[in-house]
């Protein structure tokens, strides 16, 4: 019988993502689960029906330590619309990601186990869709200048930029990855016109 315990199968799957991230995906099995997370041998096999079960609750584990908060995405309808506090807004989002490496090597990890894996792959490929997809709603309510094409731009370059920080740190200087942001933002928006002023009690959709 599969064990319900909600903490400690959060803390199985938080085990799960650090040895997907030092292991890679072959190394995911429930032993090494149970002792990165210092539990006795077999306790993982009792929440978890099959390796895979592990590894496709691994990535959505990923994406919830990831959520900013309620908190943080109200905070993001209010103040001004324009380029500099989106630009602020996408430092914030790389550092955030970045203070996590584990969790972004594990979803590389699941990626490419994906490529071998058909029902993992449509699995990720669903989650993956849901996070740009929410993206795009969430830039659109917020009010600020760019469209759909400009988030997911946004999005798949800032993810290789994470990439790099993570994998080869050296590549680029701190200061490097920063401009780069700045950059990319500015680039992207060179043509976009700025946002009204947003009107007490109307949000953009």
């Amino acid at each position: 019988m599969v064990r319900r315990n909600p903490e400690r199968r959060a803390a199985l799957l938080d085990a799960a993502i650090e040895v997907l991230a030092h292991e890679g995906a072959r190394g995911l099995t429930f032993r090494a689960v149970d002792q990165q997370a210092g539990v006795p041998a077999g306790t993982s096999s009792n929440y978890f029906a099959s390796r895979e079960e592990i590894l496709t609750q691994a990535g959505g584990r990923v994406y919830e330590r990831l959520d900013p908060g309620e908190a943080a995405l109200a905070a993001g309808l209010t103040g001004s619309r324009d380029r500099s506090r989106l630009t602020e807004l996408m430092h914030e989002l790389v550092e955030r990601v970045a203070a996590f490496p584990t969790g972004f090597l594990a979803l590389l990890e699941l990626r490419l186990e994906a490529t071998r894996r058909p029902h993992l792959r449509e699995i990720l490929t669903e989650r993956v869709r849901a996070d740009v997809d929410f993206n795009i709603g969430y830039h659109r309510e917020t009010g600020r200048p760019g469209d759909a094409t400009t988030v997911v731009l946004l999005w798949l370059a800032l993810n290789w930029l994470i990439l790099e920080r993570l994998t080869l740190p050296d590549l680029f200087a701190p200061e490097q990855r920063g401009d780069l942001v700045t950059a990319l933002v500015d680039r992207l928006l060179a043509d976009q016109p700025t946002p009204a002023p947003p009107v007490p009690g109307d949000a953009a959709r």
